[in-house]
């Protein structure tokens, strides 16, 4: 029995959620799937997997196997890769998760610069707002935000930090009147952002007068930040927004900045990975271009936020210094 190439049909059918998903993936049968996971059964002792007609589910003990069939067989891979050399040139898929606000405005950009220094190197890239368990085999990394990290198995890199803004549309403001210190917001329909990162109906504001926190509630809660851009956009009420999700509105004059003294929900942008003996060539060089090119992404952004407040109102079609719109050249160290 090979007991290798058993394991690695083991996780792929779990990964594929069915015998015959995986059989396409790995060039085979439906029949050889089911054969290789019997043998690792009766060889282990015990059922892994519980097999029905409508779904498979994993078994107390195929769980915990899993795991450290997934920890071998990418120790298995990345030794193989050093040692033909896959450490030197960045090849193959690079399987990336991202939260999805992060993924549209920095990771998106950063993957097409990245593939114009390294074009051998293709991306998968999933967008959730779930928070990613990288042991699932499903992600080689994981770009997310949040105010600070738990201990986990995971290697982390700070890639920047990064904070929200509170913005309404200018027709609400006319209709409605500016709110002129947190305790306006009572009166005013307040939208709420669904994330991993903050509770949707708690608003802590960070001012001139210290730290305020605010139960907040209103009509309309979403869990995408552009989604709330909209609802914003549309008059609906005020709204916490994700500085890269806000400077657009703000530079085309479709949002205002509400309480511009208070900045909100302070927030580290991470990239994880799974903690092991080999990092390969497409994993590392990623790693080390986003240390670059996410700081001066948000630097970017909070200068356009700074020229924004220093001449109160943006034009659609005002050209921002060059230096505004530079992308970073991505120097790997």
């Amino acid at each position: 029995m090979d007991t290798l190439q058993n394991m690695r049909v083991f996780a792929r059918v779990v990964e594929s959620g069915s015998f015959t998903a995986a059989a396409l993936s790995m060039n085979s049968s439906t029949g050889a799937m089911s054969r290789a996971v019997s043998e690792l059964e009766e060889h282990l002792r015990t059922r892994l997997m519980t097999r029905s007609t409508r779904k498979l589910s994993l078994t107390t003990a195929g769980e915990r196997y899993l795991k450290r069939c997934l920890q071998i067989l990418a120790d298995i891979d990345g030794a193989e890769e050093e040692a033909s050399c896959a450490h030197e040139h960045p090849s193959g898929t690079l399987r990336m998760f991202s939260f999805a606000s992060i993924g549209q405005h920095y990771v998106l950009p950063a993957i097409a610069q990245y593939r114009r220094q390294y074009p051998d190197v293709s991306v998968d890239l999933t967008l959730s707002q779930r928070m990613p368990d990288l042991f699932e085999g499903t992600s080689d990394v994981a770009i997310i935000s949040a105010a600070s990290l738990p201990d986990s198995e995971m290697v982390s890199q700070p890639l920047g930090a990064t904070f929200s803004i509170l913005c309404a549309s200018p027709e609400y403001v006319r209709l409605q009147g500016m709110p002129e210190r947190p305790a306006d917001l009572a009166q005013h329909q307040c939208l709420t952002l669904h994330t991993p990162a903050f509770p949707a109906n708690e608003w802590t504001l960070d001012g001139p007068d210290g730290v305020q926190t605010m139960n907040i509630s209103g009509p309309v809660q979403v869990n995408i930040a552009e989604s709330l851009a909209v609802a914003i956009r549309e008059g609906l009420g005020i709204g916490m927004l994700p500085l890269y999700a806000a400077v657009e509105g703000l530079r085309n004059g479709s949002l205002v900045r509400i309480l511009d003294q208070h900045i909100l929900q302070k927030t580290n942008i991470y990239a994880l990975y799974a903690s092991r003996r080999f990092v390969d060539a497409k994993t590392r060089t990623w790693i080390d271009f986003l240390r670059t090119y996410l700081p001066a992404m948000i630097a970017r952004d909070e200068a356009v936020l700074a020229h924004v407040a220093s001449t109160k109102s943006v034009k659609a079609d005002e050209t921002f210094p060059p230096d505004f719109i530079t992308m970073p050249s991505g120097q790997i160290s």
